[in-house]
């Protein structure tokens, strides 16, 4: 076994990831704080060629060093737009035909691993504040919510990795391989 080189990951340019088909997924941000956690966000975004990111309230948009930082140019290809509350977005998508989806620790909320999904649908994943988590007024106009099973002592996750979990678990529930 070897490591392979960057030219023999058969990896494609950006005009070509902005003509590819999308999977039908849109990850919107709730007032998410840290530019880092954003950058985080279009690099995985990129990785699993979601259609769009929406940036709502307080997130930061590109472009921006800090952002850069951790998206490594995945701000040129994923397609992104911004929105005043988090709430507007979900409401936008839901007249579209989304499902939304809240990833929060939240009364009824599914375990990640009993998701089911219908692989005609189009879906947005919300992801809240590092602190507060996702608005009240979101969860409530949210169409489920999702929680990431945890065993340790802590309660949370940083929302880079909730993110890359919770996405590659809706693709492979989907069954899109790109």
């Amino acid at each position: 076994m070897r490591k392979l080189k960057i030219e023999e990951l058969g990896r494609i340019s950006i005009e070509e990831f902005k003509s590819a088909p999308k999977n039908p997924l849109v990850i919107i941000l709730d007032n998410v704080r840290s530019m880092n956690n954003v950058g985080s966000a279009f690099r995985t975004g990129d990785a699993f060629r979601v259609e769009k990111i929406c940036l709502c309230g307080i997130t930061a948009q590109p472009p921006h060093r800090d952002i850069h930082k951790t998206a490594l140019g995945a701000t040129e290809s994923v397609d992104w737009s911004w929105y005043e509350t988090t709430l507007e977005a979900v409401k936008d998508y839901q007249s579209k035909g989304y499902k939304i989806y809240s990833v929060e620790q939240a009364e009824g909320s599914l375990p990640l691993q009993e998701l089911n999904l219908d692989p005609e649908g189009r879906y947005c994943l919300v992801f809240g504040n590092e602190v507060f988590g996702v608005e009240d007024e979101v969860i409530e106009a949210s169409d489920h919510c999702l929680e990431i099973p945890q065993f340790g002592t802590k309660h949370s996750l940083n929302i880079s990795v909730t993110v890359g979990i919770v996405t590659w678990a809706f693709l492979k529930e989907l069954r899109y391989d790109g």
